[in-house]
């Protein structure tokens, strides 16, 4: 086995050895030896490492066009952060997720793997920070304070189109099976009870348009995130920012991402504020409240398949026990429920993480973070395997849904309107108590004739209005 090679790098608090390949530096490093509590890092969210590169790109520009980074600097970071924002180096951002220092580390991380790419694009090896620094250069007129939201507000936005075209194929999904079962008469049912006739096609459809509202919310909230607060640096006053850098570091980003960045009007408002991320992980939440009630709903009509409902089948996935032969149970809509139950989860730590920043920083930004990027991959995950193993596979049991709706007491609510509702009444007690049909006991007591019963009752003009 081959001997790793180390490099020294000191700060602060003394030396450390770096692992000689790596692009990282020593404070990345006391980030790898602090924090190992979540297992989930910098690299598991690509986004993040982009979103980061072009703040840092977006900054030298600005900075090389102010007049305070020279050329040879600014061209060895520029192309630095064009190689991470391509794909490249997103190994050397091994940071766990959560930690303390309010993001120091991932800023840190960023800084220092951008300095060593551009050491060596200008010919000099990594840790020599003399030629380009971590802190003096690439992290110049910023702090971690507005580099870091402004990052991970536009890994958010990245992400969260991602989240809503998953969303918007789901959508699609239930539409077509909305169309697939137009002819397909059920009974509809409310507190668990029977109600009146609808069709599969109605429910499916209903399921569509219940989940398309989510398309609106979660991009307007996500709007909100546009707002940054690069060059505030510390706290929002702009101290070791050139007058204009603000202004101009976010045009850069306007014009190197094609995104309606807006510069935060009051910066030292905008540094410790935290509602957009509490707004937006809301409306991943409200998703997540929907989406998990569709699926109780479809392990409902799926129930049985002989003592249930049974009215739709879900494609088997799996064995469903390992003493029951035959059983097959709903674990896709499971699966489904379980995701957004976490999403729920982590909208209360992003609520509490939000109210427990105090005066010019909130502290807790990690958790919002680690819990924003988790909701939107879980969820987009859970959206793709409940469209693709569920939802495409749907049956329906045609012959079944008919018969309980010819036997329910419920169509009896078509009657309201031609004999009363006391009279309706009296013959859905009956018929409940007999076990006999409402057809035969509306015509024994001569409510109505054949011909006029008929009419009334034909499921078919049970379903809209008329």
């Amino acid at each position: 086995m081959e001997e790793t090679k180390f490099r020294v790098e000191s700060d602060l608090l003394g030396e450390l050895q770096i692992p000689e390949n790596a692009y990282y530096g020593v404070q990345t490093q006391r980030g790898i030896n602090n924090y190992k509590i979540s297992n989930l890092h910098m690299y598991d969210f690509p986004d993040y490492i982009v979103a980061f590169a072009y703040m840092k790109l977006a900054a030298v520009e600005a900075n090389h066009e102010l007049g305070v980074i020279n050329d040879e600097i600014y061209a060895g970071i520029a192309q630095a952060c064009r190689e991470i924002i391509d794909g490249k180096m997103h190994d050397q951002f091994p940071v766990d997720m959560m930690q303390g220092g309010a993001g120091t580390s991932v800023n840190m991380n960023a800084n220092e793997v951008i300095a060593n790419r551009a050491l060596e694009i200008m010919g000099h090896k990594r840790g020599e920070y003399q030629f380009c620094s971590p802190n003096d250069h690439v992290n110049c007129a910023q702090s971690t304070n507005d580099a870091y939201p402004s990052a991970f507000r536009y890994a958010f936005c990245r992400m969260n189109k991602k989240l809503v075209a998953a969303l918007e194929e789901l959508i699609a999904a239930f539409r077509a099976k909305g169309d697939e079962f137009a002819d397909c008469i059920k009974m509809g049912r409310t507190q668990l009870q029977d109600a009146v006739p609808m069709t599969s096609g109605q429910e499916f459809h209903a399921f569509a348009s219940n989940l398309h509202e989510e398309v609106a919310s979660l991009n307007h909230t996500a709007g909100l995130l546009y707002e940054i607060n690069m060059g505030g640096t510390a706290i929002g006053t702009g101290l070791n920012a050139v007058e204009g850098y603000a202004e101009l570091c976010t045009k850069k980003l306007c014009e190197l991402t094609g995104e309606p960045f807006k510069l935060a009007e009051d910066l030292v408002e905008a540094t410790p504020d935290t509602g957009a991320y509490v707004s937006y992980h809301a409306s991943i939440k409200r998703l997540a409240v929907k989406l998990s009630k569709i699926c109780n709903d479809l392990r409902l009509m799926a129930s049985g398949p002989r003592c249930g409902l049974n009215e739709i089948n879900l494609p088997p996935m799996a064995p469903g026990s390992s003493i029951m032969p035959g059983k097959v149970n709903p674990v896709i809509p499971e699966v489904t429920n379980q995701v957004c139950f976490k999403v729920i989860g982590n909208d209360t730590a992003v609520c509490f993480a939000a109210e427990a920043g105090q005066l010019q920083l909130n502290v807790m930004e990690p958790v919002i973070v680690e819990c924003v990027l988790e909701s939107i991959t879980w969820m987009i995950n859970a959206m793709n395997t409940l469209r693709e193993k569920c939802i495409v596979g749907i049956t329906v049991n045609k012959e079944r849904n008919e018969q309980t709706v010819k036997n329910s007491i419920g169509i009896v609510t078509a009657l309201n309107p031609i004999i009363g509702y006391k009279q309706s009444t009296k013959i859905a007690k009956e018929a409940l108590e007999t076990g006999r049909g409402v057809y035969e006991l509306v015509l024994e007591h001569g409510l109505l004739t054949k011909e006029q019963l008929d009419s009334a009752l034909d499921p078919e003009n049970m379903l809209a209005s008329h």
